[in-house]
């Protein structure tokens, strides 16, 4: 995502929760693990990591859903659709379901993880890949890489 085509606004499915994201992701992601499997009803989930202070609920107040777990998954208490986790720990980001955002297409995940539990017909165009979740030591690196990659 460019920064000229900044601030980005996402909804849920009924567009009762709206938001917006005024900085560009730091990675791109889909997520195999079977949590995300039932929660999203599909393969996987898709999401962009976004700076926290870059994030911004501009309508409706999202509900906690899910497994109510240390990660706080937000759901819009009217159509129930997945809109965002913060997760457990790393409070200076938002993981934000990428097809939420307009122009979802602009969002191909980099990386994948939980291949482990990934659904054998499922692909992704992701270039890393994680039997499940990547090391601390490994994000410099996927930062890195992901942001030469975005600059393409």
């Amino acid at each position: 995502m460019s920064v000229e085509n900044l601030p980005r606004e996402g909804s849920c499915r009924c567009n009762r929760v709206r938001f917006s994201v005024s900085q560009p992701p730091v990675i791109t992601m889909a997520c195999h693990c079977t949590g995300c499997q039932k929660m999203t009803a599909s393969a996987f989930s898709l999401s962009a990591l976004i700076p926290a202070s870059a994030f911004t609920v501009t309508q409706g107040c999202p509900v906690i859903g899910g497994m109510h777990g240390v990660d706080r998954h937000y759901f819009c208490p009217h159509c129930m659709s997945w809109l965002f986790t913060r997760p457990h720990g790393i409070d200076e980001f938002v993981n934000v379901r990428a097809t939420m955002l307009e122009n979802a297409e602009d969002y191909p995940p980099f990386m994948e993880t939980w291949t482990s539990e990934k659904l054998p017909w499922a692909t992704t165009p992701a270039v890393e890949h994680f039997a499940q979740l990547p090391g601390p030591e490994d994000f410099p690196r996927l930062l890195q890489a992901y942001a030469e990659f975005s600059a393409r």
